[in-house]
């Protein structure tokens, strides 16, 4: 039996983290919000099965100077007649971005074509992807969860060692520690993804997309907001029956 079919349409924004606060719902429950500045971005390139081997959009962000940019990056975007962009970013599509737009639920992308939080506003669940914050070199305890060793009893000078990370016979006997073994080193700064964030509210006026719940990065961080791609089954019933 296949899963049910997400009935969001199929788009993408680009933007940064403002920071978090808190809305009261008409019950007078406060909710935990994350303030996103969005867009507006631009459609800088169109990706075809004929000629990229398969279909999407690729989308242009934060306008900066020529000087700043370089002289291919300052031609590619000046085919969407559009100013050099800082950030580009790529959405794959379940067909042809032209059109009327059935293949991508309703949705048809041009070159030059600007996409706003105004978007936005006929969907219900996000998926956010941003950079997480760096944290340094840090030991397992910390980095991976590890209880620690024991606080006395004989433990002297190891309680937040991992213990062992292999011996002579490990490894099929080469003595080296396995690959993937959980140790110190440097933690954050990672390519992080949310799935399933709600939209509270989009100001439209101004660029603003309030998602309900926390999302990585630090404040002033680019992140990028799609629509959700695997929604749980209840909240897709949720959406048929909402219409």
């Amino acid at each position: 039996m296949s899963a049910p079919e997400n009935p969001q349409p199929n788009r993408m924004i680009l933007g940064r983290k403002v920071g978090m606060t808190r809305l009261f719902g008409e019950n007078g429950i406060d909710q935990p919000v994350t303030v996103i500045q969005v867009g507006p971005c631009v459609v800088t390139q169109v990706r075809t099965l004929e000629l990229d081997g398969y279909h999407g959009v690729q989308l242009g962000f934060a306008e900066i100077k020529g000087r700043s940019s370089t002289m291919p990056l300052i031609g590619h975007d000046a085919k969407a007649g559009a100013a050099p962009q800082r950030f580009h970013r790529e959405l794959r599509l379940q067909g042809p971005a032209a059109g009327d737009g059935e293949s991508n639920h309703g949705v048809a992308f041009e070159l030059g074509q600007r996409v706003t939080a105004a978007d936005f506003e006929d969907v219900t669940y996000v998926d956010v992807v941003g950079t997480s914050k760096g944290k340094g070199f840090q030991g397992a305890m910390k980095r991976h969860g590890f209880g620690g060793q024991e606080a006395s009893h004989g433990v002297e000078r190891k309680h937040r060692s991992p213990g062992s990370i292999g011996g002579r016979s490990s490894n099929l006997g080469t003595g080296k520690p396995k690959k993937g073994i959980r140790m110190s080193g440097h933690m954050g700064d990672e390519r992080v993804s949310v799935r399933n964030l709600p939209v509270v509210s989009v100001d439209a006026e101004n660029d603003l997309l309030l998602v309900k719940g926390p999302i990585p990065g630090p404040k002033g961080g680019l992140v990028e907001v799609r629509t959700a791609r695997r929604l749980w089954k209840r909240k897709i019933h949720a959406l048929e029956a909402a219409g």
